[in-house]
C-alpha cells in the first residue's frame, strides 16, 4: 500500500479519534483525511500530476502534514526544504528537484519569490494567506471535495527527495519511494514498540526525515495521535507533556541538554512519557543518564543513522543502555551494519573503520546525480562517510565522520570521545572538538565550549579535568568560548563553520 491510503483506511476505522493537535487546531482522524483530500483536488485544479515534485517550506504545523500527505495521494514526489536556508540555497534545491509547485508559510513568502526565479516553479502556494498576486493562498486553493482523489499510487512510486544536511557542502537529494519510507516507520514499530494509543509530541522539524519519517509517518499509519509545536521551547514542551500526557518524546541531544537547565523541570508531571529516543548527533552518556532522571525512566533508546538511510542505521534499545551506554548499537530491522576497510573488508573488533549500512530503507540514489550515487552506494552498500568501531558482541560505536578526524602529532584524535569527557564537567553547556591547523602538531585539538548560565571557564582547569581521564595527546591545547554552537536544523554542529570562523581569527 502506498503512505496516503493508510490515512484514508484510518479515517475509516477510528473516524473520531484524535489525530492532530496543533496551537488551538484539533481534528479528528476523519476531519484529517478530509482536509488532506479537499487540498490534494485543488492540487488537480492546479495542474499537479503523479510524479512532479512538491516543495514544501513550512514550519512544523497541521498545514506541513495535511501538504505532506495531500502530494502523496497525487503521487507526486515531495521536497522537504529546510525552512532555515537563504534564498540561494532554496533556489539550488528547487531547480535541482525540478520542482513544479512549492506550498510555504506566509514568513517565507519573499524567500521563494527571489528562489523560484530561473526554475521550472509554476505555482506558489502559502499559508496563511498570500501577499504576492502571482501567489495562491492555501486556503483558497482547497476544494470542498473529501472523496480521496483518483489517483493510482503503488508502493513503488517515488515519494520523498530528502535533502542532506549539507554540512560539508551542497546538499543531495536523497530520493525515496513509498516502500522504503514505510520500512522506515516500520522500523520504529518494530524497534521501539510505537503504537495507536501513543501520543506523539512533535518538536524536531518535519522537513528533517527524523522526524517525519520515523514518528510522523509510522503514527499516521498506526492511527495514534499527534502533537504538533512550530518550534522547540523547553518550558511550553514540559507543559505540553504534563497537559497533553504525551507517551513517546523524540528529540535531539540539545533538546534535552535545555529542559534540563529549566531551573523547575522536576516540577512538571512528565512521568506519562514510557519511552525517550534521541539521535541527529551523539549524545555524551552523563546527559543520557541526567535525561533518564527527568523522565524517571531507563527506557530510552539511541537512533544512530543518516538521511540516505530513510534515516535509518543502528540502534541501541534500553537493554543495551545498560551494558553499552555511549555505543551506538546495532543494525535496525531491515538492515545489516559492518565496520570495514578501504578495501571493503570487516575491521578486527577494536580497529577504526567505515560505518556502512545495506537493507530496505536505503535510498534509491542521490537524485540526477549518477557519480555520488555510485561513489556512495557499492555492491549494494551505503558508505556513510562516518568511521566507527565495533566490539565482539557486534556493538557498533561512532567515533566521528571522515572529515572531522584530527591528526595531532601522528596520532588520531576522534572528536566524540573528547566531547563525551567535556560533558561531564559541571560547568559545561555543551562542547564541540575540531582541529586548527598547527605548525608543529600538524593539527591542534581545539574545544569550543558553551558555559552553563553563569559559569565562568578556567581554561587550566578543564584541562587539568581532562588529562584525568584521556591520554595527553587528546587533551584540547586551544579552548575557546563561545556563546553557541552552529547547527543545522537537525541539530548537528556545523563543524566547518567553527573551524572556518576560528582559522579567520
Amino acid at each position: 500500500m502506498d503512505i496516503g491510503s493508510y490515512l484514508s483506511q484510518n479515517a475509516r476505522k477510528f473516524p473520531e479519534k484524535l489525530a492532530i493537535h496543533c496551537e488551538d487546531r484539533r481534528y479528528t482522524y476523519r476531519q484529517f483525511n478530509d482536509e488532506v483530500n479537499r487540498l490534494a483536488h485543488g492540487l488537480i485544479l492546479k495542474g499537479v500530476e503523479k510524479g512532479q515534485k512538491i516543495a514544501i517550506m513550512m514550519k512544523n504545523s497541521d498545514y506541513f502534514v495535511f501538504s505532506f500527505f495531500a502530494a502523496a495521494k497525487l503521487g507526486a514526489v515531495v521536497v522537504p526544504v529546510n525552512t532555515r536556508l537563504t534564498a540561494s540555497e532554496v533556489h539550488y534545491i528547487l531547480e535541482q528537484s525540478e520542482s513544479a509547485v512549492v506550498i510555504c508559510d506566509s514568513i517565507f513568502e519573499e524567500i521563494i519569490a527571489e528562489a523560484r526565479v530561473r526554475t521550472n516553479v509554476q505555482h506558489v502556494i502559502v499559508s496563511g494567506g498570500a501577499t504576492r498576486a502571482e501567489n495562491d493562498s492555501y486556503h483558497k486553493v482547497r476544494t470542498n471535495h473529501t472523496e480521496d482523489p483518483q489517483v493510482k499510487v503503488s508502493e513503488q512510486d517515488d515519494l520523498e527527495i530528502l535533502y542532506t544536511s549539507g554540512t560539508t557542502g551542497r546538499p543531495k537529494g536523497a530520493l525515496f519511494d513509498h516502500n522504503r519510507i514505510f520500512k522506515v516507520g516500520l522500523t520504529m514499530i518494530i524497534g521501539l514498540g510505537i503504537n495507536g494509543q501513543d501520543r506523539l509530541l512533535h518538536l524536531a522539524p518535519l522537513f528533517h526525515s527524523a522526524q517525519l519519517n520515523l514518528f510522523l509517518i509510522s503514527g499516521v499509519v498506526l492511527g495514534a495521535s499527534h502533537y504538533i509545536h512550530s518550534d522547540f521551547h523547553p518550558v511550553t514542551t514540559l507543559q505540553a507533556i504534563q497537559e497533553h500526557k504525551i507517551t513517546f518524546f523524540f528529540g535531539v541531544p540539545a533538546m534535552y541538554n535545555f529542559l534540563l537547565q529549566v531551573p523547575n523541570y522536576k516540577s512538571y508531571d512528565v512521568s506519562s512519557v514510557k519511552r525517550c529516543a534521541y539521535g541527529a548527533a551523539p549524545m555524551a552518556p552523563e546527559l543520557v543518564k541526567k535525561s533518564m532522571d527527568l523522565f524517571g525512566t531507563d527506557q530510552f533508546y539511541n537512533l544512530c543513522g543518516l538521511t540516505e538511510a530513510g534515516p535509518g542505521g543502528i540502534i541501541l534499545d534500553p537493554e543495551g543502555h545498560k551494558q553499552h551506554l555511549g555505543k551506538g548499537g546495532k543494525a535496525f530491522v531491515f538492515t545489516e551494519a559492518r565496520v570495514v576497510t578501504e578495501e571493503g573488508e570487516d575491521v578486527q573488533p577494536g580497529a577504526v573503520g567505515e560505518f556502512v549500512l545495506c537493507g530496505d530503507t536505503i535510498m534509491k540514489e542521490y537524485y540526477k546525480k549518477p557519480e555520488e550515487t555510485a561513489a556512495t552506494i557499492k555492491k549494494g552498500w551505503l558508505y556513510t562517510g562516518d568511521l566507527a568501531t565495533i566490539d565482539e558482541e557486534g556493538y557498533i560505536t561512532l567515533v566521528d565522520r571522515k572529515k572531522d578526524m584530527i591528526i595531532s602529532g601522528g596520532e588520531n584524535v576522534y572528536s566524540i570521545e573528547v566531547e563525551e569527557v567535556l560533558y561531564e564537567h559541571p560547568q559545561i553547556l555543551e562542547a564541540a572538538i575540531i582541529g586548527l591547523p598547527d605548525e608543529v602538531w600538524g593539527e591542534a585539538v581545539c574545544a569550543v565550549i558553551v558555559p552553563k548560565e553563569g559559569q565562568i571557564i578556567d581554561e587550566q582547569e578543564i584541562r587539568s579535568f581532562c588529562r584525568k581521564k584521556m591520554a595527553g595527546f587528546k587533551v584540547p591545547r586551544k579552548i575557546f568560548i563561545e556563546k553557541q554552537l552552529p547547527r543545522n536544523a537537525s541539530g548537528k554542529i556545523l563543524k566547518y563553520q567553527l573551524r572556518k570562523n576560528l582559522v579567520k581569527a
